[in-house]
């Protein structure tokens, strides 16, 4: 009887012990292959974590949140590679050929990188900039003709919004030369002008009395009085500058002007302002002066 055939060929299938032995040598093969994969997984992310946290200490508080985008980042992308490796050592151990997979995979992805180079351009450029610092979210940065504040950092686009209010979206790709204002200290640079007649020892005296009582959260250091920076035939300049905090420059700049007029205002020290001086002729053909 031909069921009774099969059904005698499925037994002897069954309780054939080399194919159990084939089969639980393969199982345990599969088994240590994932186990290898797990603790190498774990290795590679506890490393990461702990240089993350290294270089996350060495930093300001503005980048931790930077870092553990960056940390995360980096995990999922060895995440997938062991993934993809044990996949492909597990399909062998089924006698899978991966030959032709491979090579499949291969002319896909070729297929695809020429298809999408922009694509890809952008999103190479878009890890490096996350994998290098080179400007995080809430800096003030300066690229090509756009300057502003950095709202999103993704693997394709960067956004910046402009300080009157512009949302600019940028492709990574085009994204060649960076300026970060928000990284080191910047400078307020003040230049005040006084009349020529004016004292310059006094006016010194009380531009720098000024500037030491001056207060403000975004300075570093007291502002400094330089000197006389320019000697003008109405006016002498006088620069002050002043060490602040990351682009704050403008605020500290337009602050330093108004104690300083009211400084000078109260010691009756006067700006340089237009004069003009005439000359009469008298009836005898002399000349006299007048103002």
């Amino acid at each position: 009887m031909p069921i009774k055939k099969g059904y005698e060929e499925a037994v002897s299938w069954l309780t054939n012990d080399k194919l159990w032995q084939g089969f639980g040598h393969a199982a345990l093969r599969v088994l240590l292959i994932l186990l290898i994969g797990r603790i190498l997984l774990w290795v590679i992310h506890k490393t990461i974590d702990r240089v993350v946290l290294e270089r996350e200490s060495k930093r300001m508080s503005t980048y931790g949140r930077r870092m553990t985008t960056v940390a995360k980042l980096m995990k999922n992308v060895v995440s997938y590679v062991i993934y993809f490796i044990t996949a492909m050592l597990i399909l062998s151990e089924f006698g899978i050929d991966l030959g032709p997979l491979l090579a499949g995979a291969g002319v896909l992805g070729l297929a695809i990188g020429f298809g999408a180079q922009s694509l890809v351009k952008d999103i190479i450029t878009g890890f490096f900039i996350v994998l290098e610092d080179q400007f995080a979210v809430g800096d003030v940065i300066q690229t090509g003709q756009f300057k502003g504040t950095v709202e999103m950092i993704g693997l394709r686009t960067t956004r910046i919004q402009s300080w009157t209010g512009e949302l600019h979206i940028i492709p990574n790709g085009m994204i060649n030369e960076v300026t970060n204002f928000s990284i080191n200290n910047s400078l307020a640079i003040v230049d005040i002008s006084i009349a020529f007649e004016e004292e310059v020892d006094r006016a010194l005296e009380v531009i720098r009395s000024t500037m030491i009582s001056m207060k403000d959260e975004n300075l570093v250091n007291a502002p400094e009085v330089l000197g006389i920076q320019a000697i003008a035939p109405t006016g002498v300049t006088i620069r002050v500058i002043a060490e602040c905090l990351p682009n704050s420059h403008p605020i500290i700049s337009r602050k330093m002007n108004m104690e300083i007029k009211k400084a000078l205002d109260a010691s009756g020290i006067e700006i340089p302002y237009p004069r003009v001086v005439t000359y009469h002729r008298n009836e005898k053909g002399g000349v006299k002066d007048g103002a």
